[in-house]
């Protein structure tokens, strides 16, 4: 199994764990947050990654009036405490790289949080800029492989747009390039039911940690995740068997 889908595998079992904890709740909020802001739109018919956010919403049973209250918020037209999007930089062991996004209320508090994970997990807090280089942001579906056979998930995604097709066990995982994003999702979502539809931050080379490494990078990984002002953590360890 390679690296990509072994993160794909660990990415989905976070998911269910954020579930459980209720921590789900908060990301969604956040996801449509961003989404209402950088589209300038609080209408998910205009706004592709406003759909995806609250159909993500929807999808976790958040009830309808949260999923109204964030969008009111995002526009102005809710009072509440103003949020600030941001993206913090660092190094994991082993040479990887980690980037992280946030969304706060509080700069200080969260650069405080997130460079005690860095420093609990062997890492360090870098500067802007230091590994965003690294990334690309791009779009990334999730399909479930009882949804479609190879060769119809290739003749779509490619027919769409999308950059790369993966087998990542039980789903196809398909790539796009960001500006594709809305035109690619809309063409799958046609076809099949997606587990996955959202932007990510895509490494564009991977470093290879195995043992106790690998596991420090996970516990990086973990505890910036349990933060509530992140929103995403990307890396590009590819965990070795």
């Amino acid at each position: 199994m390679s690296g990509h889908s072994k993160w794909h595998k660990i990415r989905r079992a976070k998911g269910e764990q954020d579930k459980k904890r209720g921590k789900i709740f908060t990301r969604c909020l956040h996801e449509i947050t961003v989404a209402v802001k950088e589209g300038k739109s609080g209408d998910p018919d205009s706004n592709p990654r406003l759909r995806i956010a609250v159909d993500k919403a929807k999808s976790n049973n958040m009830p309808a009036d949260n999923i109204e209250r964030a969008i009111k918020r995002a526009l102005g037209g809710d009072s509440g405490t103003e949020k600030f999007e941001s993206t913090y930089e660092g190094y994991g062991p082993g040479g990887t790289a980690v980037f992280v996004e946030v969304l706060t209320d509080n700069r200080n508090r969260i650069v405080g949080e997130v460079r005690h994970a860095f420093t609990r997990c062997g890492g360090s807090l870098g500067e802007n800029g230091s590994v965003a280089w690294m990334f690309t942001r791009k779009g990334v579906f999730s399909v479930p492989k009882s949804q479609a056979t190879e060769e119809q998930i290739y003749d779509v995604a490619l027919e769409a747009g999308a950059g790369d097709i993966e087998d990542a066990e039980d789903v196809w995982e398909v790539t796009s390039e960001a500006t594709d994003f809305s035109s690619v999702q809309k063409a799958l979502a046609q076809k099949f039911t997606l587990d996955e539809a959202e932007l990510q931050m895509i490494p564009s080379t991977r470093i290879e940690i195995s043992g106790k490494e690998a596991e420090q990078v996970m516990r990086l990984v973990s505890m910036l995740e349990e933060l509530d002002d992140v929103m995403a953590v990307y890396t590009n360890a590819d965990f070795v068997e």
